[in-house]
């Protein structure tokens, strides 16, 4: 198990399904902590009551079906499906209208899904979900990119509320994929993954909404700095190496 985790921490997002499939098939007395643990990149569902797209993953589904966080119904219809109880159902709508507000100023389009249930502990969960599709044909609004995806997973644990203060544990997963294909630029692909996680023990005073997103602010700003010095810095110091840019070649002395 060690091992094929190990694994699919180095394939790229593109071929994380294909991989898992094998690995769950080589290793089916696994196949529960294969799904729990790995990540793939998210799929979209329409619901047509309210005509709104909502984000799939493991934590909206049940057997086959999964929840909309719009009619908080299941897709395909499912009669004994989880749902969470009336006053987090009533968080997890208020969470999904304002979340959809910062995807817009962030990502400047997309989707996004927000599922809240309760734990074992008396406190709840909650997954904030963003999907980008920056390719031509999906929310790129700049065309440069030929295919572009960004996938962010993020799941709070709120303990239970001691004194005013409550305990959130995020463990936040992104995976980005991008491939240009012009006369400028060539032909060029970059895909990886990155996991973090923070503690905070925070004042419940302004609510938990408020709390949840400041961590996950300030955790996608993080996330994506690192994105830029670990792929795109090292990529481009690689690619200079070995091709030098025109204007570098030209000062450089005869030999």
């Amino acid at each position: 198990m060690e091992a094929a985790m190990g694994l699919m921490r180095r394939i790229p997002p593109k071929q994380t399904e294909t991989a898992l499939s094998a690995l769950l098939t080589l290793l089916p007395h696994h196949s529960s902590d294969l799904l729990s643990q790995v990540d793939q990149p998210l799929q979209v569902l329409s619901d047509v009551d309210h005509g709104k797209e909502f984000i799939l993953c493991e934590y909206n589904r049940d057997a086959d079906s999964y929840r909309s966080p719009w009619s908080n119904k299941y897709h395909p219809p499912l009669e004994d499906g989880a749902l969470p109880s009336l006053e987090l159902r009533k968080l997890e709508v208020e969470a999904n209208d304002i979340f959809a507000i910062y995807r817009d100023q962030y990502y400047e389009g997309g989707i996004s899904s927000v599922y809240m249930w309760e734990d074992d502990n008396e406190g709840f969960v909650a997954c904030f979900l963003i999907k980008k599709d920056g390719s031509k044909t999906g929310h790129g609004r700049r065309g440069y990119l030929q295919e572009g995806g960004w996938d962010a997973i993020h799941v709070i644990e709120v303990g239970p509320e001691e004194e005013g203060v409550a305990h959130y544990r995020l463990t936040s997963t992104v995976m980005l994929s991008l491939t240009t294909d012009n006369e400028s630029s060539g032909t060029f692909s970059l895909s990886g993954s990155i996991r973090r996680q923070m503690d905070m023990s925070l004042s419940v005073a302004e609510g938990h909404l408020c709390n949840m997103g400041r961590m996950i602010e300030e955790m996608e700003s993080k996330m994506r700095n690192s994105l830029d010095q670990v792929y795109f810095g090292k990529t481009k110091e690689m690619v200079c190496t070995l091709r030098p840019p025109a204007e570098v070649v030209m000062r450089l002395p005869d030999s």
